[in-house]
């Protein structure tokens, strides 16, 4: 019989190991595609891009599936998918069954992320701005784990990456089945009142997608750190493990810094929180102009690692408030769709715009995006909206 709350750790848990999992192969795979496969950068690009739109489907799947069928049954489901396909991988990880596989787990997991967040509404005892801080905090613990592993057991063997990755998407798979059996539908006794709050108010809705539309140029912009940052550095004479190193910078930073990040509520609204955060990440890139040592980079990246704990992970929160119980899975899903999606255009778009016109004008460019997507959200935000949570 379903409980009628989730544990915040089980959830906590859920998202740390899945994203442990998931750290191990997407750090991994322009090298191993590359390298590993003899296939070219553009080849590489393009089994990144898939993947990103992979995930994009997933999220809008798991939305709907949480929205209109069975939460737990999808939330069991899509983790089972993603465990099989790591543990395929250990077996046939030749070409072209590596990107078919990495595919499919990247649609699990885009899938399993946005049931999780959606989840995070049945949490009971929290603020949802508390409950999705924890869920981003649980995020970069998993993916200071899932670096950190890779990074070490690659020199032992492929498979062993994939075994351990398997693992972490097994522990990830018996947590759901254990603890997610929950009542997530929402209550009311009054059949009119259930009606009416069917659909969330319009300006609301509109709100949601200023944001995300925002969200997509913040994530194309830090897909340039996951993709042509990496060549930009090491053309400067700085070996790639410093440039991996920044990545462990980065996740140290948020778990350390997450616990001082929650005490905001007690200064800022929730979207104020998110319009500093989002401005401190962007001023990030132009600053990238006159960055030539990795001390400075560690600089810069911390800047940007500082922006993106303070905004980011209160955008599902304030999506929450905006939106009505009967569509969280719909809504929940949406700033994942954006992140794909940033995900996805950022290194096709980064790696054109260096060939024409160099690092410089790149960095120019996204923070105007960034920044024009910035002040959209905000006009749009001006005007007083009604609470829904």
């Amino acid at each position: 019989m379903p409980r009628q709350s989730i544990k915040l750790k089980w959830l906590f848990m859920a998202s740390l190991l899945n994203n442990a999992g998931a750290a191990m192969l997407w750090p991994l795979t322009t090298i191993y595609v590359h390298e590993y496969l003899n296939k070219s950068m553009t080849v590489a690009g393009l089994v990144i891009f898939f993947s990103s739109m992979g995930m994009m489907f997933g999220n809008y799947l798991g939305g709907w599936l949480f929205d209109n069928w069975k939460p737990y049954a999808a939330a069991v489901i899509t983790v089972t998918v993603a465990t099989l396909g790591n543990i395929l991988m250990i077996f046939f990880h030749g070409w072209p069954m590596f990107p078919i596989l990495l595919a499919v787990i990247c649609f699990a997991d885009g899938s399993g992320l946005t049931v999780i967040n959606s989840y995070g509404s049945a949490v009971t005892g929290h603020t949802a701005r508390y409950v999705y801080n924890m869920l981003y905090m649980a995020l970069n613990v998993g993916v200071v784990v899932g670096t950190l592993l890779v990074g070490t057991l690659l020199d032992l063997g492929i498979e062993i990456v994939f075994i351990v990755a398997s693992v972490c998407y097994g522990a990830y798979l018996l947590i759901t089945v254990l603890h997610f059996n929950v009542d997530v539908r929402p209550k009311s006794t009054v059949k009119s009142q259930q009606a009416a709050a069917v659909k969330s108010p319009r300006h609301n809705v509109h709100i949601v997608y200023a944001y995300c539309l925002c969200l997509v140029t913040v994530y194309l912009s830090y897909a340039l750190w996951e993709s042509v940052m990496s060549v930009h550095i090491t053309d400067m004479h700085i070996p790639f493990f410093a440039y991996s190193l920044l990545w462990t910078i980065n996740g140290a930073v948020i778990v350390l810094g997450q616990p001082l990040v929650t005490r905001l509520a007690d200064y800022l609204s929730v979207k104020r929180q998110i319009i500093i955060g989002i401005a401190i990440f962007a001023i990030s890139f132009p600053l990238l102009i006159w960055v030539h040592s990795f001390a400075m980079f560690v600089v810069d990246f911390v800047i940007l690692t500082i922006g993106e704990m303070v905004g980011i992970p209160s955008v599902p929160a304030y999506i929450d408030v905006l939106t009505v119980a009967e569509e969280t899975g719909k809504y929940q899903g949406m700033p994942n769709v954006a992140m794909s999606i940033g995900r996805a255009l950022g290194p096709v778009y980064g790696g054109w715009v260096v060939d024409q016109a160099g690092y410089n004008f790149l960095f120019v460019s996204v923070f105007v995006m960034m920044l024009v997507t910035w002040l959209y959200a905000i006009m749009v935000s001006r005007r007083s909206v009604k609470v829904i949570k």
